[in-house]
C-alpha cells in the first residue's frame, strides 16, 4: 500500500481484505483507473440495493474543506457524465467511504463515481462531477465495503495542488501543537517545582498562546502560560557557581600579570662567599642568567636580564670565567661582570712570543715554572697543529703563532694542555677565515705558513695600524729577487731579539751582523724559519693587504713613531740620527 491509497502494482490485497474480489476473476484487482468490468463502464442505471443517500458518516478533521464557489454542481441523476469533460487531480482520492457525505449543495456524493483518468496536469480547482449511483453495489460483483484511510485520525490529509495548498496543520498525535511556541522546560532545576510536577499559580492571562491542557490533558479553566519560575536554592547554586568562575579567572589572570608585568624575583645586596662562573663564548643575556642562576648568584632570570638591560654597559659581558659572589642582586651581578677585573681570564696581548705565554699559564693556574712549556713540547702533536705548520728543524717551538692572543677563560681546576689546546684551535678558526693561502698565492711565499711569519714581524716591529700596512709592504719588497739595496735581507731587530729572548732597542752592528742563527735577517737572507711571535688580527689583515706605495725603508728614532724611508741615502740620514741619540757606533 502506498502512502495515498492503494498503487497500481500487479500484486493482490491480502485476502482479509474486501476488496480483495471474487478469486473466480483471477484474484487481481483492476488496474488504476480501469473499471472491473474489463475496461466498459458501468451502467449507471443497474438496480443496486437502496441507499441512504444521507447517512451521516463522521468527518476527517484534517481533510481539506473543499470551496463551495469552485464546486461544480453535480449532475442530475439520470443523466450520464463525459469522462473526458474534465482533467481529473492525479492526487485526488481513489476510493471514498460509502457513508461518507461530500459536502455540496445538498446532494450526495457518489463514493463510487467513476475516476477521470490521469492526463499529467494539476487541477484547476473544480471538483468534478460524481455520477450518482441508486442503490447498494453488489458485493459479488467485487465491490465491498471500502474503508476511508483518510478519515482516520492517524492518517495524513491528502495533497493539495499548488493554487490550493495551504500551511500544514499540526501532526495528527498531537493536536494543540503550535510551531511559533517554544516547548515549555520541565526539568525540575528550572521549572522550581520539587516534585516535577508544574504548579498551578503563577500564570500570564495576557498571553494568547498559553497550553490549555492540563495535567490529565483536559482543558484548563485559566487562560495564560505558566511563567519559567527558579527557587531561590537554583539561583543560589548559579550564583556560587559564577562567582567561583569568576574568582578563579580573577586569580589566574593575577597570576599571569605577576609572571608578565610584575618585578621578577631578586636578592638584595652584593651577596657573600665566591662563585667562579664560566660564560662561553656566544652567550646572551637569558643564557648567561641562566648560568647565573644554577650557580647560586642571581634568584632569577628574568631579574638578571631587567637588570643588563638597565646598565649601560650590560651589553658588553663577554665570555671568560668570572668570580661573583652567591646570592646577589641582579644589578650587582651585572656591575661586576662589566668590570674586568672580576673575570678570571687569561689574557694574551697580541704579539707576546710563546716562552710568556707559558709563564703566565703557570702563574694563573698556580703552577710550577716551566710546567706549561715541559707540556708544550712534549705534547706538541696532540693539540691540533694544521697540517700546513713547517716541520723544519730550525723552528725553536712548533707551536710559535699558534697561541691566539685573546681572553681564555680558566678556572681552578683547569689544565694546562686544555688551555694550549683552545689557543691552538682558536687560531685554525681565525686563519682559515682570513684566508692565508690566498695571500700566500699572491705575494709568492711558500705557503701560510711564510704569511704566518710575515705577520709576526710586522706584528713586532710596527706600532699602529697604518705602520702594519707598511711594515707589510718593506717586508714583501725586500724579499723580491731584485732587491739590490739589502740584497733580499730583512734586516729586522725583532727577529735577533727573538733569539736572543729579549726586547732589546740598542743593538750593536757588530754583534747583530755576525751571529749565523738561523733567526738572524742581518746574516740570513729571506724569512727566518718560523714565526717570532703570535700576531693578532690586525697585523694578519695588513699582511694579507698591505700598501704599494714604494716603502723600502722604516727606523723609530724613539721606540714611539716609526719613520719609513723609499731610497738608502733617506734612510742613512735616519740612521745616523738614531746613533747619535743611543750612543751606537
Amino acid at each position: 500500500m502506498t502512502e495515498y491509497g492503494r498503487g497500481p502494482g500487479s500484486e493482490p490485497w491480502h485476502p482479509e481484505d474486501p476488496l480483495y474480489g471474487d478469486q473466480g476473476w483471477g484474484g487481481q484487482q483492476p488496474a488504476h483507473g480501469q473499471s472491473q468490468y474489463g475496461g466498459q463502464q458501468p451502467d449507471p442505471y443497474a438496480q443496486q440495493q437502496p441507499q441512504e443517500p444521507y447517512a451521516q458518516q463522521p468527518q476527517d478533521p484534517y481533510a481539506q474543506p473543499q470551496d463551495p464557489y469552485t464546486q461544480q454542481h453535480q449532475v442530475p441523476y439520470g443523466q450520464q457524465q463525459d469522462q473526458y469533460a474534465q482533467p481529473q487531480d492525479p492526487y485526488a482520492q481513489q476510493h471514498q467511504s460509502q457513508y461518507q457525505q461530500q459536502p455540496s449543495y445538498g446532494t450526495p456524493q457518489d463514493p463510487y463515481a467513476q475516476q477521470q483518468p490521469y492526463n499529467g496536469g494539476w487541477d484547476t480547482g473544480q471538483q468534478p462531477a460524481a455520477m450518482p449511483y441508486e442503490g447498494q453495489p453488489d458485493p459479488a460483483y467485487g465491490y465491498g465495503q471500502t474503508n476511508d484511510y483518510y478519515g482516520t485520525p492517524e492518517a495524513y490529509p491528502p495533497p493539495q495542488p499548488p493554487n490550493r495548498r495551504e500551511a500544514e496543520p499540526a501532526p495528527a498525535q498531537n493536536p494543540d501543537w503550535d510551531p511559533e511556541v517554544q516547548p515549555e522546560e520541565t526539568h525540575p532545576f528550572f521549572t522550581g517545582a520539587d516534585d516535577g510536577k508544574a504548579k498551578d499559580d503563577d500564570y500570564d492571562e495576557d498571553d494568547p498562546r498559553e497550553s490549555r491542557r492540563g495535567d490529565s490533558g483536559g482543558e484548563r479553566r485559566g487562560k495564560g502560560k505558566k511563567k519559567k519560575g527558579r527557587s531561590g536554592c537554583a539561583c543560589l547554586v548559579v550564583s556560587l557557581v559564577l562567582a567561583g568562575g569568576l574568582g578563579g579567572v580573577g586569580y589566574f589572570g593575577y597570576s599571569f600579570y605577576k609572571d608578565k608585568f610584575g618585578s621578577a624575583p631578586d636578592y638584595a645586596g652584593s651577596g657573600s662567599g665566591s662563585v667562579e662562573v664560566e660564560i662561553p663564548k656566544g652567550a646572551y643575556g637569558y643564557d648567561i642568567g641562566n648560568i647565573l642562576k644554577k650557580a647560586g648568584v642571581v634568584k632569577s632570570v628574568d631579574a638578571f636580564v631587567s637588570a643588563q638591560n638597565e646598565n649601560p654597559k650590560g651589553k658588553s659581558i663577554q665570555a671568560g670565567v668570572y668570580l661573583l659572589h652567591e646570592e646577589m642582586s641582579a644589578s650587582e651581578a651585572v656591575k661586576m661582570m662589566v668590570d674586568p677585573k672580576s673575570q678570571n681570564l687569561l689574557v694574551i696581548p697580541e704579539g707576546t712570543r710563546n716562552v710568556a705565554v707559558y709563564a703566565m699559564v703557570d702563574k694563573k693556574l698556580g703552577l710550577k715554572k716551566g710546567t706549561t712549556q715541559g707540556v708544550a713540547k712534549s705534547k706538541k702533536s696532540d693539540l691540533g697543529l694544521p697540517d700546513w705548520a713547517s716541520k723544519n728543524k730550525d723552528i725553536k717551538d712548533p707551536l710559535e703563532g699558534f697561541l691566539y692572543p685573546a681572553a681564555y677563560p680558566v678556572t681552578k681546576e683547569t689544565k694546562p694542555e686544555a688551555i694550549l689546546e683552545k689557543m691552538v684551535s682558536r687560531s685554525n678558526e681565525e686563519y682559515k677565515d682570513l684566508g692565508l693561502e690566498a695571500a700566500a698565492k699572491k705575494y709568492k711565499l711558500d705557503g701560510p705558513w711564510q704569511v704566518l711569519t710575515v705577520a709576526s714581524l710586522v706584528q713586532a716591529e710596527g706600532l699602529t695600524h697604518d705602520d702594519f700596512r707598511k711594515m707589510a709592504e718593506v717586508v714583501y719588497n725586500r724579499l723580491k729577487p731584485d732587491n739590490v739595496a739589502t740584497n733580499r735581507k730583512l734586516e729586522f731587530d725583532s727577529a735577533f731579539n727573538y733569539l736572543k729572548n729579549q726586547s732589546e732597542i740598542k743593538i750593536r752592528s757588530n754583534e747583530i751582523r755576525t751571529n749565523p742563527d738561523p733567526y738572524n735577517t742581518y746574516y740570513h737572507a729571506g724569512l727566518p724559519p718560523g714565526p717570532i711571535g703570535n700576531p693578532g688580527d690586525e697585523a694578519l689583515r695588513a699582511t694579507i693587504s698591505p700598501t704599494a706605495s714604494g716603502w723600502m725603508f722604516f727606523i723609530s728614532l724613539d721606540g714611539k713613531k716609526t719613520q719609513f724611508t723609499k731610497t738608502v741615502a733617506e734612510h742613512e740620514k735616519l740612521n745616523e740620527k738614531f746613533k747619535e741619540l743611543h750612543d751606537l757606533d
